[in-house]
Formats: structure tokens, C-alpha cells, sequence
């Protein structure tokens, strides 16, 4: 259930109100004036109707900063507005459209996590220690890829462009952190006795072939069914299991200055995004004829 908000010149609100009562979904509208102060209308909103009311609204002409559509969570009295355990409708597309804006900007908390990521990430490879690698997973929101599809699907050319660069940016920060800790490890002779880069252990980082593509496509599927339930850590290691390891390979390669080692983690790289944002934009364009063809 979600609840909605709007305020509206007195010589309007009533058109407005008439036509949300209209809406199928809308309910428990309340119109509140106070003199010739605009008027603020207030109603509960089932998820079906939410893009519904959002078209309406942008055809009455009513300004996006003029309202504002919000969850509510229903405790009681009445059980059948509470979502049910088996319920798989998932959610407005107004809801994931608002959830990819709000991740599709490169934002402090989001750069500095990165950062840490692909320190904690570059320590892995180093140590060739796959539980330090995994703790930089859960550690890096790679939540604007899952922008990115919503952008494509929605056609925002805008929010696309916006989630690439915030990607990018993230990506170079992971992989700019792993290659500066490993030039300072290595200037000051801290690393283990005799390491290189090798096709053992981690090593595989580097290197493409078919269980490359098969993770990403599933890591896509995976990250944008989490992104919609706004689990964010759980969109975090389900895409970063193919991001931010090979950032830290790349980084690491860089640090080493090992241009073979880290062409290869580039090439991985990519073919991990570009899988990424192939097999997500098909979940959400799925989900979107599925939507469609349900009966209200």
C-alpha cells in the first residue's frame, strides 16, 4: 500500500480529487483546506493503480514537487493490505523508477565504499584469499547497474547515462584504491615472499570463457530481482561477485605494472558488465509483459 500526497490551488483541488476517486485503486481520499492556502489532498494507493495516479497526475498537470507518493505499511486492522508471503506481483514500476534514481548518482557513501571494496578485494588477490574477496562484495554497492536496466527499459536515455557514469566512476575508484595499495606494498617490500599474478588461485580472474558469462547473466537476473525488494546488501554481493573482483585484479595488475595481467582483468571486466546489464533489462522487460497480461 502506498499513500499519497498532494497539495493544489483551491480552484483545482476539486478537479483533481474527482479525478483520483475515479482511479480504480485510490481509496480513503480526504481533501484538507485551510482558507486560501492551497489545498492538500491525502489518499491510500494500491500498488497496481501507482503508475496509474502518476499518469493521471502528470496529465491533470500537476507539478512532481507537488506531491509525493510514499509507503505505507499497513499493521493492522486490515490484513488483506498487508503484502502476503506468497505475494510475487512485485512492485510499481514508479517504485523501481524511483529506487534507480536515488542509486543513479555517485554520492560520497557510495565512492567510499567502492574505495574500501577494492582495498579489502586487492587484499584478497594478494593473499589469495577468497573470503577477503567476499567481504568485498557484500562491502560494494554496485546498485547503479541495476539503474542502468531501469533506465534502458524505461527509455530514460537521462537516467542511463547518469547510472554508466556513477558505474564508471565506482569502478575506477575499486580498481585506482587495489592499484595504490599495491604500488605502496610493494615499494615498501610488503608483499609475500615470491607473489606474482599467476593463473592459479585467483588467477582466473583474468581469463574469459563460458562460466564467466553464465555467473554475470545469472548475477544480473539475481541483483535486479533483489534491487526491487530494495535489499540492497543482497544487490551488492549478487552483482559484485562479477565487479569487483576483477576491479581488484585489474588494480592489482596496474600496481604490479603487469599490462598482460591486467588487459586480461579489463577483458573480464567488461564481458561482466555488458552481461550484467543484458540479462537484468530482460528481467525487468519480462516482468513488465508479465504485469501486463495479469488480470487487475
Amino acid at each position: 500500500m502506498l499513500h499519497l500526497r498532494l497539495s493544489a490551488p483551491s480552484d483545482r483541488v476539486d478537479a483533481v480529487a474527482q479525478a483520483l476517486r475515479a482511479t480504480a485503486g485510490v481509496r480513503r481520499l480526504v481533501v484538507h483546506r485551510d482558507g486560501d492556502a492551497p489545498a492538500v489532498v491525502t489518499a491510500d494507493v494500491e500498488r497496481e493503480a501507482a503508475d496509474d495516479v502518476v499518469a493521471l497526475l502528470a496529465a491533470l498537470r500537476v507539478a512532481p514537487d507537488d506531491y509525493v507518493l510514499a509507503h505505507l505499511d499497513v499493521v493492522a486492522p486490515e490484513p488483506a493490505l498487508q503484502p502476503a508471503a506468497d505475494d510475487d506481483r512485485g512492485p510499481a514500476w514508479v517504485e523501481v523508477l524511483g529506487e534507480a534514481l536515488a542509486h543513479a548518482r555517485p554520492v560520497r557513501r557510495y565512492r567510499t565504499l567502492m574505495a574500501v571494496a577494492g582495498v579489502i578485494a586487492a587484499l584478497g588477490v594478494i593473499d589469495r584469499n577468497a573470503i577477503l574477496v567476499i567481504g568485498a562484495m557484500a562491502a560494494s554497492p554496485d546498485l547503479p547497474l541495476c539503474a542502468i536496466c531501469v533506465g534502458l527499459v524505461g527509455r530514460s536515455g537521462r537516467l542511463a547515462r547518469r547510472a554508466s557514469l556513477t558505474l564508471l566512476v565506482g569502478l575506477l575508484i575499486a580498481t585506482a584504491a587495489a592499484a595504490a595499495l599495491t604500488a605502496l606494498l610493494d615499494l615498501a617490500d610488503a608483499l609475500p615472499r615470491g607473489f606474482e599474478l599467476s593463473e592459479h588461485g585467483l588467477g582466473t580472474l583474468a581469463t574469459v570463457d563460458e562460466f564467466t558469462v553464465l555467473v554475470a547473466l545469472a548475477a544480473g537476473v539475481a541483483g535486479v530481482l533483489a534491487f526491487q525488494t530494495r535489499a540492497s546488501a543482497a544487490v551488492g554481493v549478487a552483482i559484485s561477485v562479477t565487479t569487483i573482483p576483477a576491479s581488484a585484479f585489474l588494480g592489482v595488475g596496474v600496481g604490479l605494472w603487469e599490462p598482460g595481467r591486467a588487459v586480461g582483468a579489463l577483458g573480464v571486466l567488461a564481458v561482466n558488465v555488458a552481461a550484467l546489464v543484458l540479462s537484468g533489462t530482460a528481467t525487468l522487460v519480462v516482468q513488465r509483459l508479465l504485469a501486463r497480461r495479469r488480470p487487475g
